[in-house]
């Protein structure tokens, strides 16, 4: 059993396991790869591109800056999972450090945020497939349906053929930037020209500098930037499938730094050196259009088909994370009981289903406003993301106090630098809604629905409330209910 923290307010209940019915079926490698696949997705392979065309060479330093407050994020989470493992993650953390109310605001807005994102990348799936001119008549929302289907598939079969397929899909993309870093390197080296244009440095001084749209484009440019770190937290929700998580944790975690400093900074380094920063644009990922300048037969299509897994990659992590923080939601009371059921595969089959019902809006926009689909999205999802990392951040404050004042014993693999490095993130985290306000209209408008968003919530909690008050048919007033 699971008790708060005795500071907590009175009415904080006490929780049953949230990892009841789970597979330990998630082994070290996938372990290793969920972590690394979780940083590197649509956002780099596909977003990148707008956002070069939008804030040229800086947009390395970005991510350099993101990428440290990512990583601080990803240790909070770590000192928490060695706490105590679990599938529920940050809404269990929330919960047991925070309050019900707590958890229930994490959870829901968790699920928003990877409603959102798997919009965005079945919107991914469906403009690669666009890149092949023999695929041009097929309507996007088609593909978009296609993929659907494919990733569902495959979180309902089990854990084990989820870790599996994520372990090869996170491979591939790895050893995909690793091709690209090898050969833009040499070429960068050996001052081959590509395209026309001789490679170095001077492709940025000859093309307006770092800043070529000013410093606040570039800051800007900090909320599409969180999107692409958006699936760090799915190793927290792994490891409560992981069978030794105490020793594969702390490894995995610990690399990915540097691994986003390699595979995002310096790729990003790398492409403006190879062409000018102009070259990229929306809609294409800038390593195909690295690889079409280079004049490569078959090169810019086998990239293609890496940004395709990657897209993928992140559905195939959006599905399986929703399906257990929906569960573990529904075993707090903070969802409906239904959704704590597992079927025969141990799967929680229903919350899976409720966000593929969501994602099935995303087919309907990509039929209707194919165009505009992946913006429309892409800052819903900023929120979500921006909230799950505050939540994840503000736990661990709370558990460090805990272990400071002797109710917790310390689990070790502690954050650096907390609380300075805390506070510092949750600074961050606030900046980043601020800098959202100024980016009229996506950031602006996104920001004016909150009240909206904050109104449902309010609402669904007092229902919640309501809903665990009532007596059953015995006469009792169960505060959870059964998985």
């Amino acid at each position: 059993m699971i008790r708060p923290d005795p500071a907590l307010e009175d009415s904080t209940p006490i929780l049953p396991e949230d990892d009841d019915g789970y597979h330990k079926g998630l082994g070290a490698r996938q372990i290793q790869m969920i972590a690394v696949g979780g940083a590197i997705g649509t956002g780099l392979f596909l977003g990148a591109g707008s956002r070069l065309q939008a804030a040229g060479p800086s947009l390395a330093l970005v991510y350099l800056v993101c990428g440290i407050f990512s990583f601080l994020i990803m240790r909070a989470l770590g000192e928490l999972v060695m706490h105590r493992p679990t599938c529920g993650s940050f809404v269990s953390y929330a919960r047991e450090f925070l309050g019900e109310k707590a958890a229930f605001i994490a959870g829901w807005l968790s699920f928003m945020n990877w409603a959102m994102t798997g919009i965005v990348d079945i919107t991914a799936v469906a403009m690669y497939m666009h890149f092949w001119g023999t695929f041009a008549a097929v309507p996007q929302w088609a593909f978009a349906l296609m993929a659907l289907c494919i990733v569902t598939t495959l979180n309902m079969v089990g854990v084990r053929w989820f870790g599996e397929i994520e372990f090869w899909f996170s491979l591939i993309k790895i050893v995909a930037l690793c091709l690209f870093l090898v050969i833009g390197s040499v070429i960068l080296g050996v001052r081959m020209p590509v395209d026309g244009h001789a490679t170095g440095l001077h492709l940025i001084a000859d093309n307006g500098g770092i800043f070529p749209h000013g410093l606040i484009a570039s800051l800007l440019l900090v909320q599409g930037v969180v999107f692409a770190y958006s699936g760090i937290e799915l190793i927290g929700t792994a490891a409560g499938e992981c069978a030794d998580v105490r020793t594969v944790l702390p490894r995995s975690i610990n690399s990915v730094i540097w691994r986003i400093g390699l595979f995002y900074v310096l790729s990003v380094i790398l492409l403006v050196n190879l062409l000018p920063w102009t070259a990229y644009h929306g809609g294409t990922s800038p390593f195909v259009t690295f690889f079409e300048a280079l004049g490569v037969p078959g090169v810019d299509t086998i990239m293609n088909i890496v940004v395709l897994t990657a897209a993928l990659s992140s559905l195939n992590s959006g599905l399986y994370s929703t399906g257990r923080v929906l569960r573990a939601m529904a075993l707090g009371g903070a969802a409906p009981q239904s959704l704590a059921r597992l079927n025969a595969s141990s799967v929680p089959a229903n919350g899976i289903l409720l966000t593929v019902a969501v994602y099935l809006v995303g087919v309907v926009l990509n039929y209707i406003v194919p165009s505009q689909v992946f913006e429309i999205v892409l800052n819903m999802a900023a929120i979500g993301i921006i909230s799950t990392w505050a939540f994840i951040v503000l736990s661990q404050m709370k558990l460090r106090q805990a272990v400071r004042s002797g109710r917790i014993a310390s689990a070790g693999f502690e954050m650096p630098g907390a609380p300075f490095t805390s506070w510092l993130t949750l600074g961050y985290l606030g900046s980043v809604l601020v800098l959202m306000l100024f980016d009229y209209p996506n950031g602006t408008c996104t920001l004016a629905t909150m009240p909206v968003v904050a109104i449902i919530l309010m609402l669904g909690w007092k229902y919640m409330n309501t809903t665990r008050s009532a007596p059953d048919a015995t006469g009792e007033h169960p505060q959870f209910p059964t998985p």
